[in-house]
């Protein structure tokens, strides 16, 4: 087991990362404020993991909440579900929610404790690797809206994260490379050595290697962390952490959150992302390949989806939320490990890459 820290003053957490954590009562109990606590996880991880989660937990007034699982369900109707459950249970603002599960329970429970009765603690439990690198860290949370992923969300930090290595076992390959795009991110636009340890270790990961699974999980968060700590709430260096995902949130909602993965349309997005920079003449080719060799090594899409045109992708992107002034800003890369935000670019290079991508 291993321990990081965010950061945040009082309002500091741990990442607390290791295997079979969820049945380790001792972890969960300093984090638990008052007898009331709330598990939400989903239809597919309520089978794995509840019982070893409400086990631990039999000494509490418990109450459980399974939901449909799926991006297309992180909307206003289950987040008004958790509601609804909250209030009839009559849980007070001493209840500690659990989210038991991958990136949209992590963000649906999260936005909960946020709203109810103007804030409540929560504690993450990220069941995919996709959560346990990224989604789970810094307390983003949101849900999705037809037009545009993540528009209607708020900062609140988790009192703590526990990161159940074991329960990556269960993830089917699509799940799993999903998770790897965000690892790839991070090597991207922070850490050039991080990147060509992926390279040289990429098909470890594919294998459910432990060891490597671990240490990929461990550098992530330890970059998530860092991040976060210097820039909570993305005025500079945090808003490095969404390379591709401007693109990539345009791809999910102009497939309506329910055919790619979010990792998959991140994945699309980082190689427009470096593409872009090469036509702005900052990457060069042979670092764009690398991008698109090691996208592919991990199983994942590095071609837009069927039919989707450049005008599907300017509607959805001029509602990210990285939009000032009218103006969309992406991150790019100088170089691999070298990202900037920049709204500076020629629009003639960005429907270049748009017209490249989806002709």
């Amino acid at each position: 087991m291993a321990t990081l820290n965010v950061e945040l003053g009082d309002r500091s957490y741990p990442i607390i990362v290791g295997s079979g954590l969820l049945r380790d009562e001792a972890l969960l109990t300093p984090y638990i404020v008052g007898e009331e606590v709330v598990v939400v996880t989903n239809e597919t991880v309520a089978p794995l993991y509840l019982d070893q989660v409400t086990t631990s937990l039999k000494s509490r007034r418990l109450v459980c909440q399974v939901l449909p699982d799926g991006e297309q369900f992180k909307n206003f109707e289950t987040l008004q579900s958790i509601f609804d459950m909250l209030l009839e249970n009559r849980c007070s603002r001493s209840t500690t929610l659990i989210a038991l599960g991958g990136g949209v329970v992590g963000d649906v429970v999260g936005f909960a404790a946020a709203c109810y009765q103007r804030g409540v603690p929560f504690i993450q439990l990220p069941t995919t690797l996709l959560a346990q690198v990224d989604s789970a860290v810094g307390g983003k949370t949101a849900v999705n809206h037809p037009h545009g992923k993540n528009m209607i969300g708020a900062f609140h930090q988790p009192a703590c994260v526990i990161a159940d290595t074991g329960t990556l076992t269960t993830l089917d390959r699509r799940q799993l490379a999903a998770g790897i795009a965000e690892v790839i991110k991070y090597g991207l636009i922070r850490d050039p050595e991080f990147f060509a340890w992926l390279e040289e270790n990429i098909e470890s990961l594919l294998r459910f290697d432990d060891d490597a699974l671990e240490f990929v999980i461990l550098e992530s968060c330890r970059h998530k962390a860092q991040v976060v700590a210097n820039d909570e709430r993305e005025a500079g260096e945090r808003a490095l952490l969404n390379l591709g995902h401007t693109f990539g949130h345009a791809i999910e909602a102009a497939t309506g959150y329910n055919r790619w993965l979010h990792g998959e349309a991140v994945a699309v997005g980082m190689l427009m992302a470096a593409t872009m920079s090469q036509k702005m003449g900052w990457l060069d080719l042979v670092a764009v390949e690398r991008v698109r060799a090691l996208l592919l090594r991990a199983g994942l899409p590095v071609i837009v989806p069927d039919k989707m045109s450049s005008s599907d992708f300017i509607s959805h992107m001029t509602v990210d939320k990285k939009v000032l002034s009218g103006r969309i800003r992406l991150v790019l890369l100088k170089k691999i490990g070298d990202a900037t935000l920049s709204s500076d670019y020629p629009d003639d290079v960005l429907a270049e890459v748009l017209a490249e991508f989806t002709r």
